[in-house]
């Protein structure tokens, strides 16, 4: 008694050979399906390089496109021959061209000694399944797919639709009861020669023809109606990702398939040298059989489906960069905007360094620069200053700036001027701390020495700016923590808000503040926003400034009358 290999094959024929000598030499027969599309010549090549093992044998070639009855023919005919040419084979094992024997052939047959009468396929209901890739589960047993779905995608959603639309429904040969499955199986002799000896085959396969990918449901459809001893599980280790496309085994992969101790993996990378010389060697078989166990990896392909769909907070890669809200947070750490302050204070950005040692920039997103901390040209990751290369896409410029500085919060103001494309994602970060104090830019136009004209027009655009910021900051859908205050607010009472900021970019220090940065000089800013309404503009966003040369409201209060009797 052993074991016949049937392989189906289509690239990287050399590995293929490889692994058909190394079973052939191990006493068990293999029958090769080589792809009709594949050149004749390396077909020949093939055949030649294999000449010398009298227990192989190839079968009639088929065009085994992704999805088609080509396939389910190719595994019929080859299975033919095994069961023909090969009386003692017990269990057929169906292959592919790119999968590699991961224990000795001895235990695996030792293993189907035991069980000699066991099936070894997946095999669940239509209603069992939740892995279908494509929104088609019952209906790909109920419609007509005349079209490839890889070549003539158009065709093939358009015609799904139209017999929808039409009601139409194909009538499911009698008996048949549909499940899927896995396409890679081991089944004995009796149940294979069962499947291909149906009376009602000829009836059964064209119904079969006309499923949509037929070979994960026709075999696993029949062996329920010939077998009375399934086991619905694989033997090959087969992983996919949330596409539905198979994993790739490379090199760096060699300890996780001895861990899974299954007797087949694909799908193997052809240039795997590595595990092709491991699992392909001499190997001493172990002591005792194990039960193959895939579960043992499961939670390493969970993380890598999460890593790859998920990915890590603030770190955008190619595949899921292109789609919005793929984002697994969308910067990699908490990071502080200022509007306003550099403004009302003088050196505002070394004062909040040296309250917070963080690295405090300054206008990161100003029209003509990036001004980094320190006039810094080139920062962490070769993030450079220049505002094009920033401005071709400001959002991967932040990103990039918090990845590379991961540890060390940033700091960094913003204004009316600066590029305002981020706002949108500035407000949806939860990492973004918010602090504005609203009608600020109005202080270095109160000190320009320019046409008052210029100055009037140049606040209108300003403060619509501003305002629009503001309103963004104040949707239901924001993230960001976000704190505003008028100027008039702030220059009232500056120590408190300024010591809340401070405990939460440094919540540590809890150390209260004993200086304060020094106020520009607002002497007369009152009557210069009087001036601005006098010239017809409304100044709205700064509060209710006073108007007299003092700035600060006056805390002389007249005591209110009463009586005492």
């Amino acid at each position: 008694m052993t074991i016949g290999f049937v392989m189906l094959c289509h690239t990287a024929l050399e590995r293929a050979a490889e692994v058909a000598r190394h079973w052939a030499n191990n006493d068990c027969p293999v029958v090769i399906h080589v792809d009709r599309r594949v050149p004749r010549r390396k077909y020949d090549r093939l055949v030649k390089s294999l000449i010398d093992l009298p227990n192989i044998r190839y079968s009639g070639r088929y065009a085994c496109e992704w999805g088609t009855w080509g396939i389910v023919a190719a595994t019929q005919e080859a299975s033919g021959i095994m069961l023909k040419d090969f009386p003692e084979v017990h269990h057929v094992y169906l292959a592919s061209g790119s999968c590699l024997p991961l224990r000795p052939a001895k235990e695996l047959i030792s293993y189907l000694k035991e069980r000699p009468r066991t099936d070894f396929i997946e095999s669940v209901t239509t209603e069992d399944v939740g892995w279908t890739i494509g929104g088609l589960d019952v209906e790909r047993f109920t419609l007509r797919f005349p079209f490839s779905w890889r070549k003539q995608r158009r065709l093939f959603d358009g015609y799904v639709r139209l017999q929808r639309r039409l009601g139409f429904r194909r009538r499911i040969p009698k008996g048949i009861v549909p499940h899927l499955g896995s396409q890679w199986w081991c089944l004995t002799r009796q149940t294979l020669s069962a499947i291909l000896e149906n009376p009602e085959r000829e009836e059964i396969d064209a119904y079969f023809r006309r499923v949509w990918i037929p070979d994960e449901s026709y075999f696993q459809t029949m062996v329920r109606q010939v077998s009375s001893n399934v086991e619905s599980r694989s033997l090959t280790l087969s992983k996919f990702d949330f596409q539905g496309k198979p994993h790739i085994f490379y090199d760096d992969h060699l300890q996780l398939l001895r861990r899974s101790d299954c007797f087949v993996a694909r799908k193997i990378w052809p240039h795997a040298e590595r595990l092709y010389s491991t699992f392909l060697g001499d190997g001493a078989a172990s002591s005792v059989v194990s039960e193959p166990n895939p579960g043992k990896i499961d939670r390493l392909f969970a993380k890598a489906v999460e890593r790859r769909t998920k990915g890590r907070p603030g770190l955008y890669m190619q595949s899921r960069h292109p789609n919005e809200n793929w984002e697994n947070g969308r910067t990699a750490a908490p990071y502080s905007l200022f509007e306003g302050f550099s403004d009302l204070f003088d050196n505002f950005e070394t004062w909040l360094g040296k309250a917070t040692g963080t690295r405090v920039h300054g206008h990161l997103f100003a029209p003509n620069s990036v001004e980094f901390a320190g006039g810094e040209k080139i920062y962490n990751g070769a993030v450079s200053d220049s505002a094009a290369m920033r401005n071709y896409n400001p959002t991967s410029f932040l990103t990039n700036l918090i990845w590379n500085t991961r540890g060390e919060r940033q700091c960094f103001q913003f204004g009316p001027k600066d590029e305002q494309s981020m706002i949108y994602f500035i407000a949806g970060d939860p990492n973004a701390q918010v602090s504005v104090i609203s009608g600020a830019w109005a202080i270095p136009l109160f000190h320009s020495n320019r046409n008052f004209s210029d100055i009037r027009k140049e606040a209108a655009q300003l403060q619509k700016i501003e305002a629009n910021f503001l309103y963004q900051l104040r949707q239901p859908w924001v993230k960001a923590r976000v704190r505003t205050w008028t100027l008039a607010e702030f220059v009232e009472n500056p120590m408190e808000p300024l010591q809340n900021i401070v405990d939460e970019i440094s919540p540590r220090a809890m150390r209260r503040l004993t200086e304060a940065p020094r106020l520009a000089d607002l002497t007369g800013f009152g009557q210069f926003l009087q001036n601005l309404r006098n010239q017809g503009m409304q100044p709205v966003l700064m509060g209710d400034f006073p108007t007299g040369d003092d700035p600060r409201p006056s805390t002389a209060r007249r005591g209110r009358p009463y009586l005492v009797k």
